[in-house]
């Protein structure tokens, strides 16, 4: 683990028994994200990347292994530790956007940052939903916004309290191009201005290779996919090293 580990994950396991007997849907999972990096979970359906991030945002336990959030190992942590952690450090976008249907755009980017004592919340929501290109849908519900557009509100939501880590579960997977489009340029920026740790569970090829890293669930174990331009610098090391051999 280095010193600007935002989560570091050790021999992970996650196991739930079925009438079939016990199915182990995470085994063995290592991995190391660093403070402000982006990363991508690729994988098919059943593969465990939703259960994956769901662990690491500490809103399940593991059945074996360790997670450090921030330097927190959360196997240390109690249900009511683990939502101190969670409204401290982390915000979680789902693809199904899990708006409060009763609360106006405005209260749900608040609702968060109302919780977690930030000051000026009502002004700090207005910003932001600014900033997402929703100022003139401040008081529309939920049901009275389009797809995109609830998607802007949980992105103004989930970086409201400027969290170290942003989880997102598919965070494009409900929207049409152009506003995948939008909602990537969105995370992106808005993690680049925040230096906040960008972990994403997606389908989608282009929105992974935005992200600086990029990983492979598959039959649940994980595996880092080794870019191109890093295959390119391995080979003109070893064609280097066979020169001066």
């Amino acid at each position: 683990m280095s010193e600007n580990s935002a989560i570091t994950v050790s021999h992970l396991v996650k196991s739930v028994n079925t009438q079939e007997g016990e199915l182990t849907i995470l085994n063995g999972i290592n991995m190391d994200v660093k403070q402000g990096e982006s990363v991508a979970i690729l994988g098919p359906s059943g593969s465990g990347k939703s259960t994956l991030l769901g662990l690491l945002a500490a809103l399940d336990s593991p059945s074996s292994g360790s997670i450090k959030l921030d330097g927190v190992a959360l196997e240390n942590l109690d249900e009511e530790a683990k939502a101190a952690l969670r409204k401290q450090k982390v915000s979680f976008i789902f693809q199904s956007f899990m708006l409060v249907d009763t609360l106006n755009a405005l209260e749900n980017v608040m609702l968060p940052a109302e919780l977690a004592g930030v000051d000026k919340a009502k002004q700090k929501a207005e910003a932001m939903l600014e900033r997402v290109g929703l100022s003139h849908r401040l008081t529309h519900f939920p049901n009275q916004l389009s797809g995109g557009e609830q998607q802007r509100v949980a992105i103004a939501r989930a970086f409201i309290c400027e969290p170290k880590v942003l989880f997102a579960d598919e965070p494009t997977g409900n929207l049409d191009s152009a506003n995948s489009d939008k909602i990537a340029d969105m995370l992106f920026e808005l993690n680049r201005e925040s230096d906040t740790t960008l972990v994403l569970v997606t389908h989608d090829m282009e929105l992974a290779s935005r992200c600086q890293r990029q990983f492979i669930m598959d039959s649940g174990r994980l595996t880092e996919k080794v870019s191109d331009s890093t295959m390119a610098q391995s080979a003109e090391r070893t064609e280097e090293a066979s020169a001066w051999s």
